[in-house]
């Protein structure tokens, strides 16, 4: 399928239903569908061609997703820019990607006029209102048809490039196709079943630059409605659940984490949850048993990444419990089984498997894998080999066939000799209730060559010293994976997209010196 389609689909079911909402906009399904066509009659009129790059710059916004919508419509591939990062960076995707339009929220005019001046490619500015001195998009597509363009798609035409996280260097774009967003569309709807004439509503709360933009595209293939609130705020979060029974949403475990400490001090009514959606960094799980405890089984563990479209795996709620109880220590820690329209493979450094429990590279292959890096063909090479796309992450099958991940290849910290993964040092000291979030690395050392050393963000209000957590974490995991230091941060780095920057903190510590990284 065209990746336009998993939204027809919806609006033939119910063309008159709600397909997006917030608190400022309402767009049925037949009205953000007509808008759709005429942004891409719009889109072709001034020149757009196959795979022309066409960039979004918004808060979460029903009308922003639309010109996604428009732009796909067009033939078109879609750009997301991030407006929490930083104006040089979002102007270096303009340019390294060659976008030529830029549709934009009225309210970031003036970091549009910064990327004017250092973005001579970009030939069209459109905002989503007027008043900005650009056209505005109800202007420009006045008096387009409201029916489809007769525009002809080939399953592997780029309809995204995305740039990575940058959690460990530059962001490069991924180039996503009809072929493997289609996969990630199938998964999903895999993992989060319904029956027949259920309500489905998602909540886009996190980024729809992000996950929450491409996990809404499973939602309206089912005619449901997508609820869109500008930032994942635990009240804001829980007063949608609340007002429009909201039935799943995705967030990062930074999110969840501040979502049950909310919970702690306010009710809300969270009996229309059927999935809570978390991935893209590791979840501690003392907090996800704390979170069947208070919301039920509603979690739903996913992991994939940008080369590998949201949906390698899925941990489905059920799966969170055995025998009526919360499931053991090593299931909660896994990412679920590898869906079906992928294969998974744990190999070693010259491409063999490796037998069931032993650790090795995760690496994919099939129709959810990216076409490859844009422009970048020798990082491409790198990336995927004879067809497998070697992810970056270590991890191992269990005896079960649940995929585990141990860490991200760049984090491993080799410290006298022994290797230590960072994320069993983090599930311990997240296990401690006056700590929000930790990112442990490995820091120069004389001795060791590499300390194992622990950066921590506290719950406000909550204290806890160096030496309690050091013990902590001797106690349970033995000298070798205990943390040398702790270094206690009024906030971790974290990209725009929330994940942590491990590699901005590393930097912190190999400043001056022959780095690793």
């Amino acid at each position: 399928m065209a990746v336009i389609d998993f939204f027809d689909r919806g609006r033939a079911i119910d063309p008159t239903g709600v397909a997006y909402r917030s608190d400022d906009e309402v767009w049925t399904f037949d009205e953000a569908g007509a808008l759709s066509c005429r942004i891409a009659h719009a889109l072709l009129g001034a020149g757009a061609r196959r795979e022309s790059k066409v960039a979004v710059l918004s808060p979460n916004a029903p009308s922003a997703w639309i010109c996604v919508l428009g732009a796909w419509r067009a033939g078109a591939a879609w750009v997301p820019l991030n407006p929490a990062t930083p104006v040089s960076e979002n102007i270096g995707l303009l340019r390294r990607f060659d976008v030529e339009v830029l549709f934009y929220h009225p309210d970031l005019a003036d970091q549009v006029a910064e990327m004017k001046a250092a973005s001579p490619g970009v030939g069209l500015y459109v905002a989503l209102a007027a008043g900005t001195g650009d056209l505005a998009l109800e202007d420009w597509t006045a008096g387009r048809p409201d029916t489809p363009p007769p525009v002809r798609f080939a399953m592997d035409d780029v309809v995204a490039v995305s740039p990575t996280g940058g959690t460990t260097g530059e962001p490069k774009g991924v180039m996503n196709t009809h072929r493997s967003l289609s996969v990630m569309v199938a998964h999903q709807m895999m993992a989060l079943t319904y029956p027949a004439g259920a309500p489905v509503v998602n909540l886009a709360a996190a980024p729809m630059t992000h996950t929450a933009g491409l996990f809404s595209l499973q939602t309206t293939a089912r005619g449901g409605t997508v609820v869109i609130v500008p930032r994942a705020t635990p009240d804001a979060v829980l007063d949608a659940v609340e007002r429009h029974a909201v039935t799943e949403l995705f967030l990062p475990p930074t999110a969840v984490y501040r979502l049950l400490e909310t919970l702690e001090h306010r009710t809300a009514d969270t009996s229309s949850l059927r999935y809570l959606v978390y991935g893209a960094a590791p979840m501690s799980t003392d907090r996800l048993r704390a979170g069947i405890d208070r919301l039920g089984p509603v979690f739903l563990g996913g992991y994939g990444q940008t080369e590998a479209i949201a949906a390698i795996s899925f941990l489905r709620p059920d799966e969170h419990l055995a025998g009526g109880e919360v499931a053991p220590e090593e299931r909660l820690r896994s990412c679920g089984r590898p869906y079906p329209l992928a294969t998974v493979a744990i190999l070693d450094e010259d491409g063999t498997e490796v037998p069931q429990g032993r650790t090795g590279e995760i690496c994919v292959r099939g129709d959810l894998v990216m076409k490859g890096y844009y422009k970048d063909p020798e990082r491409t090479a790198e990336t995927i080999v004879d067809g497998w796309l070697h992810t970056g992450d270590l991890g191992h099958r269990d005896a079960e066939g649940y995929l585990h991940i141990t860490d991200r290849k760049k984090d491993l910290i080799i410290s006298g000799g022994f290797n230590v993964h960072p994320s069993e040092v983090e599930q311990v000291i997240w296990s401690h209730p006056a700590v929000r979030d930790c990112a442990v690395v490995g820091s120069p050392d004389p001795d060791w060559g590499e300390a194992v050393t622990a950066v921590v963000e506290l719950k406000a209000g909550h204290d806890v010293g160096e030496a309690e957590l050091i013990a902590r974490c001797r106690e349970r995991l033995g000298p070798v994976r205990t943390p040398k230091k702790v270094v206690f941060m009024e906030r971790l780095p974290r990209s725009g997209n929330g994940k942590v920057l491990k590699r901005e903190i590393r930097e912190g510590f190999w400043a001056g010196t022959r780095t690793r990284i």
